[in-house]
């Protein structure tokens, strides 16, 4: 493994790291409750995925 001989400068590094930006998650809207949940997931609001109910509703 090579090991630099001399240090690298800040801007250096953080010219590398530029693009490390964050995404915002993609939302959906349920459409059994229509609140907002991820894609491919249970809705955490009414357990339902793919049209049918996987888990019980949480109690309210």
């Amino acid at each position: 493994m090579a090991l630099p001989k001399r240090r690298h400068s800040k801007a250096r590094g953080r010219k590398r790291r530029t693009n490390w930006k964050i995404s915002a998650p993609n939302v959906i809207e349920c459409p059994h409750c229509h609140q907002a949940r991820l894609p491919h997931h249970i809705c955490s609001h009414c357990g339902y995925y793919d049209g049918r109910e996987v888990i019980s509703a949480r109690p309210e």
